[in-house]
């Protein structure tokens, strides 16, 4: 599997329990370099909080994990680095610098720097423009000029893409289990029938 064709699958983030194995595969693997991972790559300081702030947002720590708890600013930096092409990269860097500027046009400061409720405001903001920009039409992978619903889209897909592929995401919140805590042999049966016969 190639690197676009992971890329596609990404984006289609809310696929991700039917995806390929193969896909499932490449992303665990991507979780076992983000532990290895000492420092954000391509994001700068500020680039990175600001990942963490929203990412944990978007997935709080409840009485399970958050977001920021299972490495997801780590894993969006390795993509970033590693898989994004420069293009995607600058689009995902704008984006950002975006998050700060309706922040400082709304509240005089960072969105870092912002309350939880001002936080909030401005995902909230960001969701919005999604919606309309589906419901215009105006949002197709394909255009050259991107909008912050692309970049609040990649960034969720994102999020929860490095969430649900991590173990805590995988295991505490879709429950999936590599290997059942116990085999149900379909063996036995047909044995116990044929010896009947």
């Amino acid at each position: 599997m190639d690197r676009r064709e992971v890329l596609r699958l990404l984006a289609t983030g809310g696929l991700l329990q039917l995806a390929p194995t193969k896909l499932f595969a490449v992303l665990r693997e991507a979780q076992v370099l983000v532990q290895n991972q000492n420092s954000p790559r391509t994001l700068n300081a500020h680039q990175y909080s600001t990942t963490k702030a929203m990412a944990e947002m978007i997935i709080p720590r409840t009485d399970t994990p958050g977001a920021s708890d299972v490495g997801v600013p780590d894993f969006i930096d390795l993509l970033l680095t590693e898989w994004y092409e420069e293009a995607e990269r600058t689009r995902f860097l704008a984006g950002l610098a975006n998050v700060d500027s309706r922040s400082h046009a709304k509240f005089g400061k960072d969105f870092v720097d912002c309350s939880s409720n001002q936080q909030a405001d401005i995902l909230v903001s960001l969701g919005k423009d999604l919606v309309r920009s589906e419901k215009t039409g105006q949002r197709f992978p394909g255009r050259r000029t991107a909008t912050p619903a692309d970049f609040y889209v990649m960034f969720r897909d994102l999020t929860l893409t490095g969430y649900y592929t991590s173990e805590a995401g995988a295991t505490q919140e879709l429950h999936f289990e590599m290997i059942p805590d116990h085999y149900d042999g379909c063996a036995t049966a047909p044995v116990k029938q044929a010896r009947e016969q």
